[in-house]
């Protein structure tokens, strides 16, 4: 209990040792920007242009990129173990390669099926490349003070959207979704894969045994209520905010925005997580991690109310997606963060990988069902009230989430 506290007193100052590898934050601030950028944020901006120019149903591209996320979500298990040993260089720079092959196999895609299998290879280009790893990684290197290391990752992460999906919008403008696709892999190849190959050589420390683990080891951590109940509250929180992401282009699209301002509203939404991210660490100061969790679960459902129900003017639209920002931003460090919150480090990647699994195959889920349910719904604005009620629901479960051997609140 002592331990956990001073670890948690230690990332909340930004205090502890310096001597890390000081390549490695901004290196993977690089490589999060770009990877999340062009791996998943692209997706959304040029979806409309797949369709219209293949003949492929929405619900067939949709349903390729979400089984991407699911392959992403049950890789993630295994890479969560590997890098408890391993470390991240080795399964960060072929998660970047595998990107760069993904991305070229969608864009010279003859068929929907070529064009699925290239968004499976991708999904495990997901898992070895986005925050997982990454997290798992500065949790080694930056403990005790890994909420600093993880919040300045993140900011650099949440600009994914601010500068590719314009990016990607202003190409798509001049060129074919699939050239699109070629330009972006090969920016993907010259930003990530020497990033990771050479950035991320230092060995990991041995992690510090956690109290908490003595008693019942990893296992009994996944065993233990809290554990499920935590994981639940993830799972419901992930659904929503990633089918509110992925949502809503084609929601400002219903409502008669042009691309454009759709691809600004998402882009200044990553704005948003930038500086929701950098009031992290006074949030952790201030609330314990239970009620942490049950108020920005919370305020994401009111966000998304928000969505469904203004309609406009513009401005108005964007404050809202800005305000939506800044609370995704903080859930993401609230999941970085969880496992050592509430049981330590020593198993991180492994913790992290199960408790991650469900919430990725939610959040992988989440477009495809997101798109059904706005056709069946009548629309993309009943859709996120149902979205809204669905995080409501997710900040109940998480008043379970206290494990008794962690912090309280």
């Amino acid at each position: 209990m002592t331990n956990l506290n001073t670890r948690a007193n230690g990332a909340a100052t930004g205090t502890g040792d310096r001597s890390r590898p000081r390549a490695v934050l901004p290196a993977l601030c690089l490589t999060q920007i770009t990877s999340w950028g062009i791996v998943y944020y692209a997706f959304p901006v040029l979806n409309p242009a797949i369709i219209a120019d293949t003949g492929w149903s929405a619900g067939s591209t949709t349903a390729a990129f979400s089984a991407a996320l699911v392959v992403a979500a049950l890789a993630g298990i295994y890479v969560g173990r590997v890098l408890d040993h391993r470390g991240p260089r080795i399964v960060m720079t072929a998660g970047s390669v595998l990107g760069v092959l993904s991305l070229l196999l969608v864009a010279a895609a003859p068929n929907s099926a070529v064009f699925a299998a290239g968004w499976l290879l991708a999904g495990t280009a997901m898992a070895a490349t986005f925050y997982q790893p990454a997290f798992a990684a500065l949790t080694r290197w930056w403990a005790p003070d890994h909420v600093r290391a993880l919040t300045i990752v993140t900011l650099a992460g949440g600009l994914a959207s601010t500068v590719f999906a314009p990016l990607t919008a202003i190409l798509a403008e001049h060129m074919s979704w699939r050239a699109t696709y070629m330009v972006l892999a090969v920016i993907l190849a010259v930003l990530t894969i020497p990033a990771h190959a050479f950035a991320l050589k230092a060995p990991l420390p041995p992690a510090p045994e956690s109290p908490s683990l003595l008693t019942g080891g990893s296992g009994g951590v996944v065993r233990s209520r809290a554990f499920w109940m935590l994981g639940a509250t993830f799972t419901l929180s992930a659904f929503a905010m990633y089918a509110v992401v992925i949502g809503l282009v084609p929601l400002l699209l219903e409502r008669g925005y042009t691309t454009t301002q759709a691809a600004w509203a998402l882009g200044l939404g990553g704005a948003g997580q930038t500086l929701g991210r950098t009031l992290y660490a006074t949030l952790a100061r201030r609330l314990g991690v239970t009620a942490r969790t049950v108020t920005l679960i919370t305020l994401g459902g009111l966000t998304t109310a928000a969505l469904a129900t203004v309609a406009g003017p513009y401005a108005v639209l964007i404050a809202v997606t800005v305000l939506a920002g800044v609370v995704r931003g903080n859930l993401t460090l609230l999941q970085a963060t969880s496992v050592t919150d509430r049981w330590g480090s020593a198993h991180y990647g492994r913790l992290s990988g199960f408790l991650g699994a469900p919430a990725h195959v939610a959040a992988a889920l989440a477009p495809f069902a997101g798109a059904s349910l706005a056709g069946s719904l009548g629309g993309y604005p009943t859709m996120f009230a149902l979205l809204a009620a669905l995080s409501l629901v997710a900040a109940v479960t998480a008043l379970g989430t206290r494990s008794p051997e962690g912090p309280t609140g």
